[in-house]
């Protein structure tokens, strides 16, 4: 009786570890990137508030050419919605949503994903000139993962991994608006 107790014992210890670490580990995270487009702010804000636009400059687009989009509303107007379906692992299933439109500065998104993990994560893209030719776009996201799965942090880097998404995307958008 003295080894499964001790045996109990051990895989209680080795399940509570991570649950009381995850009480000390942080549960949001925020991700931005920019870039330098030369061309003017207005040509480029008018370009980015559309969302079917993205499918020429996102990563996330490029990543399953078989992927099955549709939409509601009109694009580029808040409340518009662009959703995607993709059977590939890391594109998933979801929708993004135009929720907010400051003319010609900030669009802000609500992305909900549905798989292969339920979230919503509220996302933007804002534009600066910095002469009359240049204008600086950055795309930013945030997110949550609630108790315990915030344990999962301290394995994950996510600044580096949708940082890096975000800024190919990015360099995508200067290379298509610059041609």
């Amino acid at each position: 009786m003295g080894i499964l107790k001790k045996i109990f014992i051990g895989v209680v210890i080795i399940i509570a570890i991570p649950l009381v670490l995850a009480l000390f580990v942080k549960k949001d995270y925020s991700v931005e990137r920019e870039v330098v487009i030369n061309k003017p702010k207005q040509e480029v804000f008018d370009y980015i508030k559309y969302l079917k636009n993205q499918d020429a400059y996102s990563k996330w687009a490029t990543m399953d050419p078989d992927m099955k989009k549709t939409y509601r509303g009109t694009d580029g107007t808040v409340g518009f919605v662009s959703a995607w379906e993709s059977d590939n692992g890391e594109v998933g299933t979801g929708e993004q949503e135009i929720k907010g439109i400051t003319e010609g500065e900030r669009i802000d998104f609500e992305l909900r994903f549905i798989k292969p993990f339920e979230a919503t994560s509220p996302a933007y893209m804002t534009t600066e000139s910095l002469s009359e030719n240049e204008t600086v776009v950055k795309w930013g996201f945030s997110g949550h993962m609630n108790y315990p799965m915030n344990f999962m942090m301290l394995f994950m880097d996510f600044e580096e991994m949708i940082g890096e998404d975000l800024q190919s995307g990015l360099n995508n958008l200067k290379a298509q608006l610059e041609r």
